[in-house]
């Protein structure tokens, strides 16, 4: 189970993957336990927007250009 999600989304995935490799003859489910309107929640949402650039660094996309103003402030500001 996944109480506190982590900043770095791979880091947490990695754990989760980890615990499929720990002798596991039946398969792992993973459990992500978030409560609506918290910092969690946001992490979540941040998680999601890092994957999707992610994705489209590694598909030759073009998100990484349409990072503008706006986007930047909120980054600086700390929200997602």
């Amino acid at each position: 189970m996944h109480l506190d999600p982590w900043w770095n989304p791979a880091v947490e995935d990695q754990a989760s993957d980890r615990a499929h490799r720990m002798c596991q003859q039946r398969p792992v489910t993973i459990y992500r336990l978030v409560t609506q309107d918290t910092i969690e929640e946001k992490i979540l949402a941040l998680h999601a927007e890092k994957r999707e650039l992610a994705d489209s660094l590694l598909d030759g996309g073009e998100m990484a250009g349409r990072l503008d103003t706006e986007a930047l402030l909120r980054l600086l500001k700390g929200g997602v």
